[in-house]
């Protein structure tokens, strides 16, 4: 290793020697000269070395002392060695230590310039020293670690997956592939088809390592040229949709980000209808898939009732009016605070934002659902919408979003049936932990009255399809209208279905009854 000099070898040494290497200066350095000192005794010690053999042997002493990790072995007694075999070791420890320096040096520069090529920004590449260290005795901490390697491990994936599947190659031919070919390419496949209605989420998230939701953020903003129109920050986009993705808590059966994600594909697809697409702004698209991505970012799995009962604070704070909602809204303004990706606009243009994104989710209230209904319906039969007004494409968003969020029983069976049983399934829990604390148990949660099959067709006749048969007078004739009504009655029909079997024996579908499906002369679809 070349000999370290000036500015640059001294800050070499010192980060060396927080890194537990123990770097000693040769004794012909440019940096001590000939220096030697006078023949003197201390406490019956003989001082007859060269300064920097002194300094060594003061410094292994300290080391000794404290039993630090480079501490020589040395006899303990009231005399040194001599000098002469003092600097015959010291030479071979100063060959030793910069052979080890060198290699260390090596590793991690080496290994930082490796990752530097697949990380964005700011985030500090990984170091897989800490990866191997076995000094860690608390498990507390040792978990802790690991947890931030993790982290750090998947943010690396995630980005790297990212730029594949825009089409980017990676930077190096050294690169890490954190996911297979074949993966990556069934992925990128996924993408290209994100627009259809008969789009797999679970599939999806499976393929993205349970990134979906930020991974289909990020190509959707690059389909609609949003970062470029809004000059954003590439590195604060990932960071808010990181976010946003880690704040869903995946013990939710339903509502977690695989369905926000779910919910930020049936945006786009609404997005995507002629009636609207010729007249949206950027700033429309940016609200509608930012207020889709977090319309219930931070859920706890339980119904605004059981908050409300239970006298939490965040009923209090809201005041028991749209408190998931406020809270989702709230969380979303502070997450995009945090990290920073609208700080460049001006403070009234952030405001503006901010406000609109609230009123996109608040408007996902189920208990407000008659109240949009009604406006939707009355602007229909006046014919007064004007989409070249902001607060009529403004009103349109809310609906879409609405649409967005209950879309499921308009899915296909396979994926309408899974959704179907996870929302019960968060029902059912929160009934589960409302008798296990003597409440009462809230309606459609108790696990032994309420089946699936009771509580979807409930849903889809007084939810979904008067809402959906008003979104497809507004956006007539629309074929992905027409096949979303198609899949609602032949959904519906199947519910209805299973609902006339014996209880235990509802968990079956009625295409695989096929004596189940003739009802009165007719096959129900």
């Amino acid at each position: 290793m070349p000999v370290l000099e000036g500015h640059w070898g001294s800050d070499l040494r010192m980060r060396d020697s927080r890194l537990g290497v123990c770097p000693e200066e040769p004794p012909g350095s440019p940096e001590w000269g000939p220096l030697r000192t006078p023949p003197v005794t201390c406490g019956g010690l003989s001082l007859t070395l060269e300064l920097p053999a002194l300094i060594r042997q003061l410094r292994a002493a300290w080391r000794a002392r404290r039993g630090g990790p480079c501490a020589k072995e040395k006899k303990r007694g009231n005399t040194w060695v001599e000098a002469g075999k003092e600097a015959e070791e010291g030479k071979q420890d100063d060959e030793n230590s910069r052979a080890h320096l060198e290699a260390k040096t090596r590793l991690y520069v080496g290994h930082a310039d490796g990752l530097l090529g697949k990380r964005r920004g700011s985030y500090p590449p990984i170091d897989l020293r800490i990866l191997k260290t076995s000094s860690l005795q608390s498990g507390d901490v040792e978990s802790s670690t690991r947890r931030k390697m993790k982290h750090l491990l998947s943010f690396h994936r995630y980005t790297h997956t990212s730029r594949l599947l825009r089409g980017l190659a990676p930077r190096d031919s050294g690169s890490l592939h954190f996911l297979d070919d074949d993966y990556r390419g069934q992925a990128a496949h996924m993408l290209s088809r994100v627009g259809t209605w008969d789009f797999d989420i679970f599939v999806f998230d499976r393929l993205t390592n349970g990134n979906s939701l930020g991974t289909l953020m990020c190509h959707l903003f690059n389909i609609y040229d949003l970062i470029h129109h809004f000059q954003l920050d590439v590195v604060k986009l990932h960071r808010f949709f990181g976010t946003v993705q880690k704040d869903y808590h995946s013990q939710n059966p339903y509502h977690n980000a695989i369905h926000a994600a779910d919910v930020t594909q049936a945006m786009f697809c609404y997005l995507k209808e002629p009636k609207l697409a010729d007249q949206l702004t950027p700033l429309d698209v940016f609200l509608g898939l930012v207020a889709a991505a977090a319309h219930d970012v931070d859920h706890p799995g339980v119904n605004q009732p059981f908050l409300i009962k239970t006298r939490h604070h965040l009923a209090s704070l809201y005041q028991n009016a749209s408190v998931l909602e406020s809270h989702h809204w709230r969380s979303a303004v502070g997450m995009l605070r945090e990290s920073g990706l609208l700080s460049h606009l001006p403070a009234e243009i952030t405001r503006r934002i901010e406000q609109q994104l609230g009123s996109l989710i608040l408007a996902t209230d189920i208990c407000r659902q008659n109240e949009f209904l009604l406006t939707f319906r009355e602007h229909l039969d006046n014919q007064d919408l004007d989409l070249r007004e902001p607060s009529h494409r403004h009103f349109i968003l809310q609906i879409a979003l609405k649409c967005a969020d209950v879309c499921n029983p308009c899915r296909e069976w396979d994926l309408s049936r899974q959704w179907g049983e996870r929302v019960c399934e968060e029902f059912h829990q929160q009934g589960e932990l409302e008798k296990k604390f003597d409440l009462e148990v809230s309606p459609q949660c108790d696990r032994q009255l309420d089946s699936v099959p009771a509580i979807q067709s409930g849903f889809i006749s007084c939810i979904a399809e008067p809402l959906f048969d008003e979104w497809n007078r507004f956006t007539h004739p629309s074929p992905l209208s027409q096949t979303m009504l198609e899949h609602l009655h032949k959904n519906k029909a199947r519910w209805s279905c299973l609902l006339k079997l014996p209880p235990e024996e509802q968990t079956f579908s009625c295409a695989e009854r096929p004596e189940a499906q003739k009802r009165d002369g007719k096959n129900i679809p």
